[in-house]
């Protein structure tokens, strides 16, 4: 069964893999990361840590039995007791429930381990499937996000409030 793990120094190299492997999956969905960050892969992933450590986000990955990553699920910008999600799926884990469960999982342990009342998700109006992940997982729709934060592409902002 896979697990939800704190992003770690020893998963770069799964990651590495997972973001290679699903990269053209993830780039008719999301605007693609770019050659830079497969070239200034081991910087980048370092900086990431250094955030997590500094507590300005909280990075998590879904591990399978294998030791692959089938998903990245990430806590950004942390202040005042509130951050944004943001997720992808390897492409042979999407469309099983496999992101919406995560999501309502992480809901509770952001609340707990980092203090959160409130999570904000910005979805596309063209991601239909990352749009169903977030009304499953207890985000409703709050107003209209930027299409800058989206790479030009016009959607929505979700928030889900984790502390009654």
């Amino acid at each position: 069964m896979p697990e939800l793990k704190r992003l770690h120094a020893d998963h770069a190299p799964a990651v590495l893999d997972f973001e290679l492997a699903n990269r053209a999956y993830f780039a008719a969905l999301v605007p693609d990361r770019g050659d830079d960050y497969f070239a200034q892969f081991t910087d980048r992933y370092n900086a990431l840590l250094a955030e997590q450590e500094a507590g300005i986000c909280a990075f998590y990955v879904l591990i399978a039995e294998d030791g692959s990553v089938l998903g990245r699920f990430n806590l950004v910008d942390i202040e005042d007791h509130t951050a944004e999600l943001g997720y992808r799926v390897a492409r042979q884990a999407a469309g099983r429930g496999v992101a919406t469960a995560t999501v309502r999982e992480l809901c509770p342990l952001a609340a707990a381990r980092h203090g959160l009342r409130t999570l904000r998700a910005a979805a596309a109006h063209q991601n239909a499937a990352s749009r169903k992940v977030l009304v499953k997982a207890g985000f409703v729709p709050v107003g209209p996000a930027d299409p800058a934060h989206l790479g030009g592409k016009p959607g929505t902002w979700y928030q889900r409030d984790l502390v009654p």
